[in-house]
């Protein structure tokens, strides 16, 4: 075929099509018709289809006498002014829905449809119809949803009206107003069809997936949406899918590291219509569905695969990386999975890796939120509520207001650039709303489930999704402040510069700050945040007889018959997330540390918590990991640990053991530990102690012939050295981890350790809390100092300072 022929053909299949081909098909066929070509023999399934050619577009605006309605409506546009850009819109969408098809194109198109059927032997084949604008998918703009999409077309008539829609939608007010905005407001923009074999995941589930973390921006984990039905539910925030992360440095090498397996509501599910009259229709979810997963890890993990693949194949063909954003869906008649769309990631793949911006509440002072859901970006604004129901609501938002709404779709674009923050009742990360707010920079929080009903018109709140995975809206004006740091500007101390991370949902966006690793992850947030139940009620849960524990467990444990696997499963994913977050770098993790009164306030936990005068030097840390009363407990975590090293390559986890107090004591937990399939040595496992108790201090030579290291606990160590209980207010001015006897065995056991050929660091608050000892700690010899993550750059800052002056 001619260039010239080819320039001005009507159809052009996806086997004739590469990513060059914008121009003429647009950027969601060009990138089907270069997956078909490239990526389909290499196994990843692309359904067949064709393109429906700009130039057949333009022929038809031309021949039917439409392009002077469509100058006259862009003619003076301002995108501000919605009423008028409503008018505008409609007038153009009706230019082209009244015009008739030329014939011949009319024929063109039938005739592969014809073509397109046979292929799969059905006479009248159901087609998945969408746009697929010329200045669509562009690396610097997604045009997220700006065209429409029409499923489950079948037959030539419903064909051509669903073709002529799509033409129409290229005026939507949505439309119209982002390719003003973004410098695409021009008629000789053209838009193509695409036509596209169905793929029945009605009967199944799709969903939505990125090559990378869309808040954070972090480059080593896919993430994956999920939902029963047709994926637009999840497209268009209609439901709150399950979510899934997967690591891809281990994927790649042959592991099955799901990082994260979080459920979703998915309250209802969109299907053919079977003679409704519609092409499509919603129905509810039943809940027995509801508590499971959509999809299984053998589907996570291939889809994971075909994003690694994608990411790469695009990433060599523009010379760069390229983070790709994909729609899949899985067919249920025959349990295939498909790729329907690839685009490239448009926020993240463009931003400043120079410079991070961090937001932080400044005080909460006990304010309780008024609702909850997904955190999009990391940001904090503040405003009055102003809840929409209907696009005809729209008119009545005003610029810096809060815009709360069950869902958002692309009608609402215009009026979302002038929100400060963005409230939702449904939708998950990869949704409508989450996409352009992203985009747009403005925080929104989604999945509130509430928050149309708990929030109303002129109310003053702060929407904070600078906390990690939830977002939260509290009322009133919190105090909070920015943090701007240039990572140019950071000295790098010869000195290890370690964090402490608790909260997993944290890990992407923390390591993102110059550091050497994590110093500590605290087992014990994710088990009070995520498990929520004593590990002993897990594992007797068939013997309780409370019936409202036994209720409380259940519901917190749907899905799994064997109630011990929620605790192996959430304890994995928790540090699995912070030790890819940090990858390869060393993450330390601590075993468990709650003392027996802690334990005891978890669901179902004071059946088997002793209640003890002074839990502080009570049943704690090692001492409970070889005992009767808990040495079943203690083979979960390790099995978690197991699974977290061994099933998803993460060997940069690293244990901790806590508040050992004999050498003899540290063997018998090693060799339980060994018993559980955590043998130090076996994979690179090295075993670390807290070095926190006098005894580990004075007896430091012996601790470090059967530990590979040292974290020094200052909170602990100061407590027992100085004999001050620390949750005594009454004595708490006594307690200084700068005190000199404090400070002189912190010095005599880095020399010890050191001596011994073992590493050792500090875990402790001290070096957080106060500069100079901080620098005491360097100029003692100490190897890592690990600190909370809103002081690393100021002591990284203040140890250079000292390192000049001296």
């Amino acid at each position: 075929m001619s260039s010239v022929s080819r320039d001005e053909s009507s159809i052009l299949w996806f086997s004739e099509l590469g990513i060059e081909d914008v121009p003429l098909v647009g950027g969601k066929n060009a990138s089907l018709g270069e997956m078909y070509r490239a990526l389909r023999p290499q196994g990843i399934r692309i359904p067949n289809g064709f393109a429906i050619t700009a130039a057949a577009y333009h022929r038809f605006i031309e021949e039917a006498g439409v392009s002077s309605t469509l100058r006259d409506v862009l003619e003076g546009l301002d995108t501000q002014n919605i009423a008028d850009l409503q008018l505008r819109g409609q007038r153009a969408r009706r230019a082209i829905l009244d015009a008739e098809l030329p014939r011949d194109l009319q024929g063109a198109i039938l005739k592969a449809y014809e073509k397109l059927s046979e292929e799969t032997g059905t006479a009248s084949l159901d087609v998945a119809v969408r746009s697929s604008a010329t200045a669509e998918d562009l690396p610097d703009a997604s045009f997220a949803g700006q065209q429409e999409t029409y499923l489950n077309v079948q037959g030539g008539p419903a064909l051509l009206e669903s073709v002529k829609r799509c033409f129409a939608s290229l005026y939507t007010d949505r439309a119209i107003s982002y390719r003003v905005d973004k410098g695409f407001g021009d008629v000789r923009v053209g838009l193509s069809v695409c036509v596209q074999r169905m793929v029945r995941s009605d009967l199944a589930a799709a969903g939505v997936m990125f090559s990378i973390d869309t808040e954070t921006g972090f480059e080593n984990a896919v993430l994956i949406n999920s939902s029963y039905g047709l994926g637009e539910n999840v497209v268009a925030g209609s439901v709150n899918p399950d979510e899934f992360y997967v690591f891809k440095p281990t994927l790649k090498t042959g592991f099955r590291p799901i990082l994260r397996k979080q459920l979703g509501t998915k309250e209802q599910k969109l299907i053919y219509d079977q003679g409704g009259g519609r092409m499509t229709v919603n129905i509810p979810v039943s809940m027995d569905e509801q508590r499971r997963f959509s999809i299984g890890d053998d589907d996570i993990l291939t889809l994971a695969r075909w994003a690694l693949d994608i990411e790469a194949y695009y990433s060599t063909k523009r010379g760069q990386p390229s983070p790709m954003d994909m729609e899949w869906g899985k067919d249920g008649r025959t349990g295939e999975l498909f790729i329907l769309q690839a685009r490239p990631e448009t926020v993240h793949s463009r931003r400043n890796l120079g410079d991070i911006e961090t937001y932080r509440l400044t005080s909460k002072d006990g304010v309780a939120p008024l609702v909850t859901g997904r955190s999009i970006g990391s940001r904090i604004a503040q405003g009055r509520i102003r809840v929409i129901h209907s696009v005809h609501e729209l008119h009545l938002f005003q610029a810096g207001e809060i815009l709360v709404a069950d869902r958002t779709d692309p009608d609402w674009e215009p009026s979302m650039k002038k929100a400060a923050a963005i409230v939702t009742n449904r939708g998950g990360r990869t949704c409508h709303a989450a996409i352009i707010s992203r985009e747009l920079g403005v925080p929104a929080v989604v999945g509130t489930v509430q928050g149309t009903a708990l929030l109303h018109d002129g109310m003053e709140v702060t929407v904070s999704c600078a906390e990690g995975d939830i977002g939260f809206v509290y009322p009133g004006w919190l105090p909070f402040d920015i943090d701007r740091i240039s990572l140019a500007t950071i000295p790098r101390p010869s000195t290890k510069i370690m964090m402490n991370v608790g909260n997993p949902d944290e890990a992407f966006r923390l390591s993102f700050l110059p550091n050497d690793g994590v110093g500590l992850a605290r087992q014990e947030f994710i088990i009070t945040n995520s498990i929520k139940v004593h590990p002993r009620a897990l594992i007797d849960f068939d013997d309780i007889e409370d019936p409202d524990t036994r209720t409380a467990i259940a519901l917190l444990t749907q899905g799994y018959s064997n109630k011990p696997d929620f605790f192996v499963d959430r304890l994995a994913e928790g540090a699995a997330m912070i030790a890819a977050a940090f990858y390869p770098k060393d993450v330390i993790i601590r075993m468990s540390d709650f003392k027996s009164n802690e334990y005891a306030n978890l669901l179902g936990g004071r059946s088997y918590e002793p209640l003890e005068e002074n839990p502080m030097i009570g049943f704690r840390g090692a001492s409970r990991y070889y005992d009767s009363r808990y040495q079943a407990a203690f083979a979960l975590e390790c099995r978690a640990m197991r699974k977290v090293r061994d099933e998803m390559g993460l060997t940069n986890l690293k244990i901790m053991i806590p508040f050992c107090r004999t050498v003899e004591e540290g063997r018998k937990v090693l060799a339980v530990m060994a018993d559980n399939g955590l043998e130090r040595g076996v994979n690179g496992l090295e075993v670390y102690v807290m070095c926190e108790i006098p005894s580990n201090v004075i007896l430091a030579k012996e601790f470090a012939e059967i530990f590979d290291g040292f974290s020094i606990g200052s909170n602990d160590l100061t407590q027992l050295i100085l004999g001050v209980d620390r949750d005594s207010e009454i004595v708490a001015h006594i307690f200084d981890e700068r005190n000199p006897a404090v400070m002189q065995s912190i010095a005599t056991v880095i020399r010890e350790v050191k001596a011994a050929g073992r590493k050792i660091g500090i875990c402790g608050q001290a070096p957080s809390d106060y500069p100079e000892f901080a620098s005491f700690l360097v100029n003692s010899g100490i190897d890592s100092i690990s600190l909370n993550p809103d002081v690393v750059v100021k002591t990284m800052l203040q140890l250079e300072t000292a390192a000049r002056s001296h």
